[in-house]
């Protein structure tokens, strides 16, 4: 276990940060609400989760929630599942995100509307398309636009708009076009196989469909046409087809199906519309998103309007320290839910940063180069990413003007001390480095980063307001300083209202409070540090189990990615000999085309002892080409080790939702190689 609570910080915001953080405002704010006072943000966290009514009415109120109805009581019932919130508001997140950009008073108290729509609102780049810009006023008007045109279709408050489409700005536009409808949106990026979409889409059964033909990724166009052909045929619900001519701007919609439109024409439909934004209660839902679908039918996870609303208000406002000037960026893809929350920064009024490609693209220095190029101030990327760019030698602060950038953030896997040590020591000192974790079935990190506090490598700097996070031992039991379940003790406005197609509601106990009953865990292993801080060791449904000893996968990683041989690996534990001891098997991938020997052999068995223990040195390694990963860059630990025990590769993993399925072809020999026993490798 890494100690980071001994450790001197490596970041610490200045005096001066820490007087024009937005967090310290809402603090004194909140405070004088209150009649109390806050000595340091623990105290306004263990506040945040005692007094939940209070803290989430402070949110609404400090972020000026705009509502055409208030509401009665901010919570009516603490109950999990099954929490209350907000009952009798009505409202639309759609017109919370756009009004408040463009109707808000200045610093003087007076509303300039020319200026404030010449803001610019949105960036954007991609493999296929030069840089460019949306103001406020023009994102507001082809939102406007597009509502009229969906609703020109018949779409309507609660039908579903369902989208195959990259991270560019016609996406961001259908979605809040179809949030000011009141409709429901989901997404899927088009590097989706047809299986996947249609595994994922059907459940809702949608209306609407639109679609790109293709894209371009790491240089090369891939045309999805084949693949959007068989998701209409896939989809008996649609009613229409709305074409972006992406990869051909030729391209029309009449090769896809006879009752299309191209997104031109459906803008040109509600062209000068009025903006128009249909009120619904705070419960109404907003998106479906999806878990990863890495064994069986993808989690169709259900948000609403308000829980969203209030969750991106506090992160990108408090947590993010958000303001207008900001541009934020986070490498993404539509298909990942830091997609929805990137867009969430608007609340902000920052600008976002969008980016459509491959990030290794021409080399790795590619999104450092699109950091100076739009002067993104907060950027956001993935732990993997990070470590690739270590291990590629990419000196950022060298090669790049950086100088606007403040803040990094890391999330997809537990960043490792060594992944903070050289943000440190590659792109800046003065840099706030914020390493978060959370998951698509909350849509928001609940551990992460601080503006007012110091960062410490390998630790989360803290618990986020309202998140009343603890670590548990398999009994219940509160742990102190000591590895357990992540749960969650009070409910969450962000939590899913339901799962689609789960009438009984049967499917969302077990998925999140089948192991204590009224606790949300969410299936991640977690310390919380001495100082309030955490510590995230991966999933607990992967732990490698040694003797009675438990640790999670995330540790073994750090080990082996401290042999500079290594630069990718995947931990398994399976049974041995047609008995229930458990073999510990490590896959590791190689750089520059080595092979793996005795010597390496030892090399990174010594790591994992030095850096473990003497019983997490794994009982074999063995070499791969690549580690299997879902689209969102999650490495399949569980799906590799039902493949091992038998399973068949259908049945252990949606393949379709694979950034690389044909890795898991080595997995399926050696599996009938071994047959269940991968001691006779």
């Amino acid at each position: 276990m890494a100690d980071t609570d001994e450790q001197v910080p490596l970041w610490a915001p200045t005096a001066q940060q820490l007087a024009a953080a937005r967090m310290t405002h809402f603090m004194a704010w909140v405070g004088a609400r209150h009649g109390r006072t806050f000595a340091d943000y623990d105290e306004l966290w263990r506040w945040s989760v005692d007094e939940l009514e209070q803290f989430w009415g402070g949110v609404w109120e400090y972020c000026g929630v705009r509502a055409s109805m208030p509401y009665e009581r901010v919570l009516a019932s603490r109950a999990m599942p099954g929490a209350k919130w907000c009952e009798g508001a009505t409202l639309n997140y759609a017109e919370n995100m756009l009004c408040r950009a463009l109707d808000a008073p200045g610093l003087d108290g007076k509303i300039d509307e020319n200026a404030r729509a010449a803001r610019t609102a949105v960036i954007h780049a991609s493999e296929l398309r030069p840089l460019g810009e949306l103001t406020w006023g023009e994102l507001a008007e082809q939102v406007a636009a597009a509502a009229a045109g969906l609703r020109s279709l018949g779409v309507g408050r609660g039908d579903r708009v369902a989208a195959y489409m990259p991270n560019i700005p016609e996406t961001l536009v259908a979605f809040l076009a179809s949030a000011s409808i009141g409709a429901i949106w989901s997404c899927a990026a088009p590097e989706f196989g047809a299986r996947s979409v249609i595994d994922r889409f059907a459940q809702i059964e949608p209306k609407v469909l639109l679609g790109v033909d293709g894209y371009r990724h790491g240089g090369k166009d891939f045309d999805r046409g084949d693949a959007l052909r068989s998701i209409l045929a896939g989809l008996p619900s649609l009613e229409h087809m709305v074409l972006l001519g992406y990869l051909d701007e030729r391209a029309k919609p009449s090769r896809f199906t006879e009752n299309g439109l191209s997104w031109s024409e459906l803008l040109a439909r509600g062209a000068g519309a009025e903006a128009r934004f249909e009120q619904v209660p705070f419960d109404h839902p907003l998106w479906v998103l999806y878990s990863s679908g890495t064994t069986g039918l993808p989690k169709a996870i259900v948000h609403g309007h308000g829980g969203i609303l209030l969750e991106q208000l506090k992160k990108s406002m408090l947590h993010l320290d958000l303001h207008s000037g900001d541009r934020m960026f986070w490498f993404t893809t539509t298909g990942w839910m830091m997609w929805n929350f990137l867009i969430g920064c608007l609340f902000s009024e920052a600008a976002i940063v969008l980016y459509d490609g491959s990030p290794a693209y021409p080399d790795l220095g590619r999104l450092w180069q699109l950091a100076e190029q739009t002067g993104i101030t907060c950027m956001g990327l993935s732990a993997g990413l990070l470590a690739s760019c270590e291990k590629a030698g990419i000196e950022p602060a060298r090669d790049y003007d950086l100088s606007r950038l403040r803040a990094i953030g890391s999330t997809g896997s537990p960043l490792p001390p060594e992944g903070f040590r050289w943000v440190y020591e590659q792109v800046g000192p003065d840099v706030w480095l914020f390493s978060t974790s959370g998951g698509t079935d909350v849509c928001t990190a609940f551990v992460g980063g601080c503006p007012l506090l110091p960062v410490y490598a390998g630790e989360l700097q803290c618990r986020v307001l309202g998140c009343a996070v603890e670590s548990w031992d398999e009994q219940g039991q509160l742990l102190l300083d000591a590895v357990g379940e992540l749960v969650l003790a009070q409910p969450l406005p962000s939590m899913p209202l339901f799962l689609w197609g789960d009438e009984s509601g049967e499917r969302y106990r077990e998925s999140y409070f089948d192991m204590y009953s009224g606790i949300w865990r969410h299936g991640d292993w977690i310390r919380i540090t001495r100082r309030g801080g955490a510590v995230i060791y991966g999933r607990s449904d992967s732990t490698i189990n040694r003797q009675g000893v438990r640790m999670g996968t995330s540790e073994i990683y750090r080990a082996t990615a401290s042999v500079p041989e290594v630069t990718d690996a995947l931990v398994v534990d399976v049974p041995s000999g047609g008995t229930e001891e458990l073999q510990m098997v490590l896959f590791v991938v190689l750089r520059d085309e080595l092979r793996l020997d005795e010597r390496l052999v030892r090399e990174i068995k010594a790591r994992v002892c030095e850096y473990c223990s003497p019983r997490h040195v794994p009982n074999k390694i063995l070499q791969i080409a690549e580690v299997p990963r879902t689209l969102s860059g999650k490495a399949l630990e569980v799906p590799i080790k039902r493949i091992l025990m038998g399973a068949a590769p259908n049945e252990a993993a949606s393949v379709e939702s694979l950034a690389n399925p044909h890795s898991l072809d080595y997995f399926v020999e050696l599996a009938r190689r071994c047959r269940g026993d991968v001691s006779r490798t």
